[in-house]
């Protein structure tokens, strides 16, 4: 399948990094650990795929700005672009061995964001997305699940660990939901979550607290594989407040209400 020329680079940039990741996904019990706050881990392998998704990037379109997990902004010439980039997206996954972590990179331009890639090396899982362009998991078509029966739908969601987030609104807000949907999930890594709400994998999700490089190319996706996604409230912008729900025009509408509600 032909790719424009921005998503050849960025996907070029992110089976780079992948596989520098898959390698050490191998060699797990030899990575140097350290802490970056409670519970959050970060790796030399973190590290250096930021570097080397940065080096890519760069070199593909020089002057465009960089925010990356691990070394914050990095401000380009051209300020209508910016990359916004975590090179490892399910960090305590990958440093468990659990295969469930991914590279995402998003394109802004000005306030939007026009393009996105998922990548999780563990499978050779590739997500992409452009605005207009529709998403693709490796070169397949992708749309949000069409079910309109709560009670059939699985719904991932974000569990608040030692020493972020509010757990008791977490709880109020698992309550409110669990006893009227099939199933809650909870996989421990945002990009991939909201790409399986737009392959259809999950007909929904939401999580508080989590920052653009978690949000940005997982948000395009779901718009462009037919589904919605928003802040908490239905109305803001989930890239602005980390506050994230999402799912068909049904499903992101029913979760809106239930976690309104359960906020009272």
């Amino acid at each position: 399948m032909l790719h424009s020329a921005l998503i050849n680079v960025m996907v070029k940039a992110a089976r780079r990094a992948g596989r520098s990741l898959k390698h050490d996904l191998n060699e797990i019990e030899h990575l140097q650990v350290s802490l970056k706050g409670p519970a959050n881990f970060v790796s030399l392998a973190d590290k250096r795929a930021e570097e080397m998704l940065y080096t890519d990037l760069a070199k593909a379109r020089p002057g465009y700005g960089f925010i990356g997990e691990e070394g914050g902004t990095r401000d380009g010439t051209d300020k209508s672009h910016t990359w916004i980039v975590d090179p490892l997206d399910g960090t305590t996954n990958f440093l468990h061995g659990i295969p469930q972590f991914a590279i995402s990179i998003a394109l802004q331009r000005e306030d939007t964001i026009i393009a996105g890639v998922i990548y999780n090396p563990a499978n050779d899982e590739l997500y992409i997305a452009e605005r207009g362009k529709g998403a693709f998991l490796n070169d397949q078509r992708l749309r949000v699940a069409g079910r309109r029966k709560l009670n059939e739908c699985v719904i991932a969601c974000g569990l608040p660990h030692i020493g972020r987030g509010d757990h008791a609104e977490f709880r109020a807000e698992m309550i409110a939901i669990q006893d009227k949907v099939a199933g809650l999930r909870r996989f421990g890594a945002a990009a991939l979550d909201l790409a399986f709400v737009a392959a259809g994998r999950l007909d929904g999700y939401w999580e508080r607290n989590l920052q653009p490089w978690d949000i940005a190319a997982g948000q395009i996706m779901i718009r462009e594989a037919g589904g919605m996604v928003s802040g908490i409230d239905g109305k803001d912008d989930a890239l602005r407040s980390g506050h994230v729900v999402c799912g068909n025009e049904f499903v992101h509408g029913e979760l809106v209400k239930m976690l309104k509600a359960a906020g009272k």
